[in-house]
């Protein structure tokens, strides 16, 4: 049984094997359970979340994720995510490796989502805003970068140290990026915003939205939470990573189905079929897509064996 840090994990999983290890698990598929969410109290600040995510291929694999998200640590300068991942033989039920939980979330994550720019954003889009300057914000420039050119980034956060921060960093790994304060200005010439924040607010509105531009929501992974307003989802052409996961818990959707600005109809499609070429994604240069996903145990599976198998002799 080996144990993977997250540094050690992080190599294990470069950006182009592990978007072809995700498409690759939505096209053939794997079990997967409803994942358990739990909330738990942190006392005087906001509730932390549990996350229990089980999937299996049998008699290949067979793996479970357990994350602690606790939105008050980005106060103490800590990671918002904790965990781990337990990888086993789905033959044999015997333990392979433990992995770290937050690096392989990060970068999953921000996989899958370039994985849906693949289909949904415009192949010319070069100009990529972050919205958010947690863990993710580095993760999500490197991975859009590894299906789009992308030439410029912004970075928005609440905190413009934090961006800031995030932006200095990019700029060591070679990206043209800066910080920037106005939202509204920047949203409207962006060819792509990814929103990694926890928000319970909207930070994108869709009158700010042009034609073509590509929004990729990670955020909101709970109900009471969101990153833009409904006119934003109404406005697009929607896609999730499962419909289940994002009917559940999205956000943006649910509130927006609430509010009766839209129905479940107007979802276009997941990754399931556009992985499988069931749908094509995008369907003209003024589209606007927006992608919104809450995670799922099959991308976190098929992390883990990327991962498992870079790293094993």
């Amino acid at each position: 049984m080996r144990v993977f840090s997250a540094d050690v994990t992080a190599a294990a999983l470069p950006w182009v094997d592990l978007i072809d290890g995700i498409s690759q698990m939505f096209k053939q598929g794997c079990e997967m359970p409803l994942r358990h969410h739990h909330s738990f109290a942190v006392p005087g600040e906001d509730d932390g979340t549990l996350l229990l995510m089980p999937a299996w291929l049998p008699g290949s694999f067979i793996g479970v994720k357990m994350v602690n998200v606790v939105p008050g640590n980005s106060a103490r300068g800590l990671p918002a995510i904790a965990g781990a991942y337990l990888l086993s033989s789905a033959a044999t039920g015997a333990l392979l490796a433990i992995i770290d939980g937050a690096e392989l979330t990060a970068r999953r994550t921000a996989a899958a989502s370039a994985l849906a720019a693949r289909y949904l954003a415009r192949t010319d889009a070069s100009r990529l805003l972050i919205v958010g300057a947690g863990k993710l914000s580095l993760n999500l420039i490197e991975a859009h970068s590894e299906v789009r050119q992308i030439t410029s980034v912004k970075i928005w956060a609440r905190r413009t140290e934090q961006a800031e921060a995030i932006a200095n960093a990019a700029r060591a790994h070679g990206f043209n990026a800066i910080a920037v304060t106005d939202l509204e200005k920047e949203t409207s010439q962006a060819d792509i915003i990814s929103c990694c924040t926890l928000s319970r607010e909207p930070l994108i509105k869709g009158a700010w939205l042009l034609p073509g531009t590509h929004v990729d929501l990670i955020g909101a992974f709970k109900p009471d939470m969101r990153e833009t307003d409904s006119a934003a989802v109404a406005r697009a052409s929607v896609f999730v990573d499962t419909f289940d996961g994002v009917l559940g818990e999205g956000g943006d959707i649910v509130q927006a189905i609430a509010e009766g600005v839209i129905g479940e109809g107007h979802i276009r499609s997941d990754l399931f079929n556009l992985c499988r070429d069931l749908h094509k994604g995008r369907s003209s240069d003024d589209e606007i897509t927006m992608f919104k996903s809450v995670g799922a145990a099959l991308e976190d599976l098929a992390g883990a064996i990327v991962a498992y198998r870079n790293a094993t002799p």
